[in-house]
Order: C-alpha cells, then structure tokens, then sequence
C-alpha cells in the first residue's frame, strides 16, 4: 500500500513539474517519458502506472465520455508483460508501458471497431491497423477505443471537454483529445482530413502533431479523403508526441512516401526560427474574439522579443496573394476533392442507410454523383499548382505561425468548432503541430506552426524551442 501512495506521490510531481513548465497545458496531462525513467530505475512500474490511468478512467470517464470501449484485461496483462521486461533489463522500444487511447475508426484485433455510426456497431476486425500494430510490438498497451464523430466526419458525439464539460472537446478525434486532456491516457492516436488532431489538441490544452501526408501509414483507417487524411497524435507532452510518431514510422513503414522525417527515439535539437510568416486567415476579423486575438498577438510579441522576425501579409505580396486565393477558391475546391474520394465506401455502400448518415456526409455524397473523372483531374491539377505555389512563397522562411482553432473551445455540443484555421495545411499535405501557448475565456488552446512539406524533423526541432522558450 505504501509503494502504491508513493506511486501516485511521483504521478502529481510529474504533472505539477509539467505545470510549471508549460503555462497553457491541461493540469492533468501526463508525460510518459518521464515516467519511463522511473520504470528503468524501479522507482515505478507500467502496471502501477496503468492503475493510476485507469482510477482517472473510472473517475472521470462516466462524465468526460472519451471512450467508447475499453479492453481492460488485455490493457493489464500487456502491462504485467512490460513490468517483467523492466525488471529484467529489456524493454521493447521507448513506448514500452505506454497506456493509448485509439480512435475508433482504427482496426483493432481484439476490440470492436464501429466508426462512431450505427452501421458498424459491434464490429469486430480480425487484425490491428498498422499503426495499432507497430505500437503494440513496441510494447505499448491499448487500454481502449476512443470516441470519434462518425466516420471521422460528422459534427457530433457524446465527448465532452475534460477542462470544461460545458463545452466541445473538439473533433473528429474527440475522444482522443479528451482522455488525454484529462489525465486517462498519455497518448491517443487521431486522424485528421480538416481539423481533427490540431483543434481538439489545442481545445483540451494538450499536443498534437499532424505530419506531412503520408508520413504516417493510413493502412486500416477507415478512409475519407486519399488525399486528406492524414494519421496523427495527440499527447500530453512534445517528446511522447515525437516518440509514438517516430515507432509508427519506423515499424509500420509509409507505403508511398520516404515516411518521416527526422524521426527519432528523442526530440530533434531545439532550433530558434530566423523568420516566420505570420497567418491571420479572414477567421481573424470574423470568427475570434477580443481575448483571443490578444493572446495570440502576446505570443507574436514574445516571439519578437526573442529576436524571431515575423513577416505578415501586408509585408509578403505573394503570401497575401496566395492566402487570398486560398480561402476564396481553394477551400470549395478542398472539399469537392474529399467528396469525388467518398466514392467508396460512402457513395458505393453507406448511401443505402441515409438515415445512418449526418446531414453534412449524405450532401457530399450528393454534391460528388455528378462529378467527372475529368472534373477531378483539373481539381488535381490545381492542389499541384497550389503546392508549388506555397513551397516558392515559404522559401526563405522557417514555418507559417498561427492559430489551432478560432479561439477555446465553444459551450455546447452541438457544434465542434470552426475549420478555417486548420484547412492551409491540411489541404496543402503539410506538417503541423499544436501547442499549448494561448488562452482566453479560462481555457487553453492552441498555437500551430506549419513546416515545409517533408521536413517533419524540422518543424519539431522549432516546436521544441517554442514550448521551451514561450511558454
């Protein structure tokens, strides 16, 4: 009984040291990588480590609502097999004894996968999505499925956010965010096609990383959008982010793409950015309020302080130009790409149960049944030209710097929140990553900084030096 005070005694020093350190972070997050220290010294194990998890489940989930399912017997078993590795000198990889949420639209071999949707309830898949698998051979435990709106896509579910129940954790990936928000896990996987890692992170004042499309296998995701989606993270802390990231890429390969770069068991070097252009979007004047803007411009103010020049619209032509264009045209063109891909299974199956489906799923599915082959070649073309377009107008500048969402996370849930600031790099396949910085309303959200496409390693080292310099 005493090993176990002392166990939860170290558990609130980690969280109360990570308090202090990051400003805007949810209280209750966790940091894993500190904790696997104490498993190498014995100070700490992965079982009493996942007690500790699941008391915060049992806790606060009835009320938070993160999980859909949970597979509690297996969770403690794989962790009783991690306490034996430690002991014995010989842990699988850094994630070893890792307690993970997954997103629900993830095959999981030994619970059910039902996308958030009526269509699949009970469904249980006979293998682990690649990214599940290469988690699992690294000896990091699934503790269960986390709620998503359906099929990734919807607007609405049943999770609530852990810092405010009155308001929206976010989505699609809202379970995720949530669980880590609150304290239940240190890392949950996510997937974005708009918004769905970057805004629920920074609604939930955690992490959340979004890596250059491709760089992280999508292979058994329920699929969206080919040219969207995108697997990501959500975590309590910058180095468990980079560390779950770089096991996926490592062990499930990236099938398509030369996978990510920079990966690495340890974060990339803090790097202090030289110049960084600085992204307003039209949400800017229409979506935010007062409090939020003025945090996001005290962050710009300490990032000037620290000797990082700033270059904004009204001083970059072509960036004004290339935003201008962006928010005008290309964000219809975004979504008419992601409805012609809804061709399977949406159009081909999920068409048939109408009733099953939201409002905004069964209008793409509409909107898309008159699209030619023809029509999304030229909308192809357009995503090339506006890639290369963007790469010509961020030369000579580290990383885009702006925000997560358009202010905290809104009361309610009806609702989980705008896309505008999220649809830049999402559309144009680049990396980003929310952090913790800003607050309004008395609830975090999230700076994001937006890297060069393929440059994932890069992008974290400035992460790095952000969260440790402006925080």
């Amino acid at each position: 009984m005493g090993a176990r005070r002392r166990c939860r005694q170290d558990h609130r020093q980690l969280i109360q040291t990570s308090k202090d350190i990051i400003m805007h972070r949810s209280p209750h997050a966790l940091d894993f990588f500190l904790a696997r220290s104490a498993f190498l010294t014995g100070k700490d194990d992965p079982r009493a480590y996942l007690e500790r998890c699941l008391e915060t489940i049992a806790a606060r989930d009835p009320e938070v609502r993160a999980f859909v399912t949970l597979g509690l017997e297996s969770a403690r078993k794989a962790a009783d097999e991690s306490v034996k590795r430690y002991r014995d000198g010989k842990p699988l990889s850094a994630v070893d004894g890792m307690p993970l949420g997954v997103k629900d639209i993830m095959d999981t071999f030994d619970l059910p996968t039902q996308m958030g949707n009526p269509i699949y309830k009970d469904w249980q898949p006979r293998w682990d999505a690649a990214c599940v698998h290469a988690l699992r051979t690294g000896g990091a435990i699934v503790v269960g499925k986390t709620v998503t709106t359906a099929f990734a896509g919807g607007e609405t579910n049943e999770t609530r956010n852990p810092l405010d129940t009155r308001r929206t954790p976010g989505g699609s990936s809202s379970g995720s965010a949530a669980s880590v928000g609150a304290g239940m896990v240190p890392v949950a996987l996510g997937t974005q096609t708009q918004g769905s890692v970057i805004r629920p992170a920074g609604y939930c004042g955690t992490f959340g990383f979004k890596p250059t499309h491709g760089a992280l296998t999508m292979q058994g995701v329920h699929p969206i959008s080919l040219s969207h989606d995108h697997l990501g993270l959500i975590a309590g802390s910058l180095e468990d982010l980079w560390t779950t990231a770089h096991r996926i890429s490592s062990v499930a390969g990236s099938p398509g793409s030369p996978g990510l770069n920079g990966a690495g068991e340890s974060l990339p070097a803090a790097r202090k950015p030289g110049r960084l252009l600085v992204q307003y979007t039209p949400a800017w004047d229409n979506e935010l309020d007062a409090q939020s803007r003025a945090s996001f411009e005290g962050l710009l103010e300490r990032l000037r302080k620290a000797g990082v020049q700033l270059v904004t619209r009204t001083e970059h032509a072509d960036y004004a130009s290339l935003e201008d264009d962006f928010f005008a045209k290309l964000v219809d063109r975004s979504v008419d790409i992601t409805a012609y891909e809804m061709l399977w299974p949406y159009q081909q199956y999920y068409a048939k149960y109408p009733d099953l489906l939201e409002k905004r799923q069964r209008e793409r599915i509409l909107s898309a049944r008159d699209f030619t082959p023809a029509y999304y070649a030229e909308l192809l073309a357009e995503k090339v030209q506006a890639k290369e377009r963007t790469r010509r107008t961020m030369e000579g500048f580290d990383a885009i710097v702006t925000l997560s969402s358009s202010g905290p996370a809104p009361l309610g849930h009806a609702y989980t929140g705008s896309r505008t600031y999220l649809l830049f790099a999402s559309f144009l396949q680049l990396p980003a990553f929310s952090l913790p910085l800003l607050h309004a309303d008395g609830m975090p959200f999230g700076a994001q900084i937006i890297g060069h496409e393929g440059k994932d390693g890069d992008l974290c080292a400035l992460a790095r030096w952000m969260t440790a310099s402006l925080a």
